[in-house]
């Protein structure tokens, strides 16, 4: 996704950080090449990478969002750029995705409250970077997020404002919040990626040897624990195995993500646009299940996943889309006031 690198106090620009675009654009092809492979579970080795995957992709994303959003605060142009970053595209994508269903089922459900299928994301971010300040005001600020996470699940709690994901998954962006660069540099080098690709490996094994017994909605965070079918006790623990699987993952992740500029650096500042823009390709292929659940058919999903991730982080597609994904809604705000610049006075009547 599209996360600008945080201003420095001064207010100088600050130089993006390679490792964290890498790492983004790694992650949005993983996005991308999951919800393609979604439909095509009945494969055994399909439902394995899947639930690999959901464990870490989403919260890779949402602790970028979170290292990234560290200098928020409610001054007016960072309140803009939350409107016209997050909260637009939401309307915009919210309204198109509801659209197929209407044109092949003749079924139109529009609720801006409600997120539908992807957009749970700019909802969710949208309030977690609302709460930014608050979080920087805590002394514990990430175990009151865990336990929010904790709290959330003993209850089933309503889909307006994706309520379910936006408290689950809540310590992740908190996580990234209590990031800093002194943190990320600890996983640079050889011997923190040795130990990343080691801790990614045994994940990757023990996902195919557990994916068929542990329920899919765990790796979703939609549901609180009776709607899954545990009692609070079991769900709460299982809860905190996944935060600590997540977290660990994410690091492993960013551990072996190089730390250089590579071909895909620059795309990797565009993947709002693969992450909004994909799932229309996905709603289309799903029309094709019968013909793709094999794994011939697994494969080729993965493939074109990784290929239209690239493709949607593009410059030609940046401009094609611009109008939606990053919107210029500046004539709907007043003008901003420089600092120390008067107001010019009233004419004399």
């Amino acid at each position: 996704m599209i996360v600008t690198a945080p201003a420095h106090p001064s207010g100088r620009a600050v130089a993006r950080d390679p490792l964290l675009d890498n790492a983004k654009f790694l992650a949005i092809v993983l996005v991308v090449s999951g919800h393609l492979v979604e439909d095509l579970r009945d494969v055994p080795a399909a439902h394995a990478l899947y639930f690999f995957v959901y464990l870490f992709h989403m919260p890779l994303f949402i602790v970028v969002s979170g290292y990234l959003s560290r200098n928020f605060t409610f001054s007016p142009g960072k309140a803009r750029k939350l409107i016209s970053g997050l909260a637009v595209p939401y309307v915009l994508f919210e309204v198109a995705y509801s659209l197929p269903r209407f044109l092949l089922y003749g079924k139109l459900e529009i609720s801006l409250l409600d997120p539908y299928y992807l957009t749970w994301f700019l909802m969710s971010l949208f309030l977690w970077r609302l709460s930014t300040p608050v979080w920087q005001q805590l002394r514990h600020p990430l175990v009151i997020a865990v336990g929010l996470c904790l709290l959330s699940g003993t209850s089933a709690l309503p889909d307006e404002l994706s309520m379910n994901r936006t408290f689950g998954l809540l310590p992740f962006y908190v996580l990234g919040l209590m990031l800093t660069p002194e943190h990320l540099d600890l996983l640079r080098g050889r011997r923190a990626g040795i130990a990343g690709g080691a801790v990614l490996a045994a994940a990757l094994a023990a996902a195919f040897a557990v994916h068929s017994l542990v329920p899919t909605e765990w790796i979703r965070w939609r549901h609180s624990n009776h709607q899954i079918g545990v009692d609070d006790l079991t769900g709460t623990l299982i809860r905190l195995a996944m935060l600590a699987v997540g977290a660990l993952l994410v690091m492993a992740f960013l551990a072996v993500t190089p730390g250089r500029r590579t071909w895909f650096t620059g795309l990797g500042a565009a993947t709002m646009y693969a992450y909004l823009l994909h799932g229309f390709v996905v709603k289309v292929a799903e029309r094709f299940h019968d013909a793709l659940v094999n794994p011939l058919g697994v494969a080729a999903m993965a493939v074109l996943g990784a290929v239209l991730a690239a493709l949607l982080c593009t410059s030609p597609v940046r401009r094609a889309f611009r109008w939606a994904v990053e919107p210029d809604v500046s004539w709907a705000f007043t003008r901003l006031r420089r600092p120390g610049k008067k107001e010019p006075a009233a004419p004399a009547r």
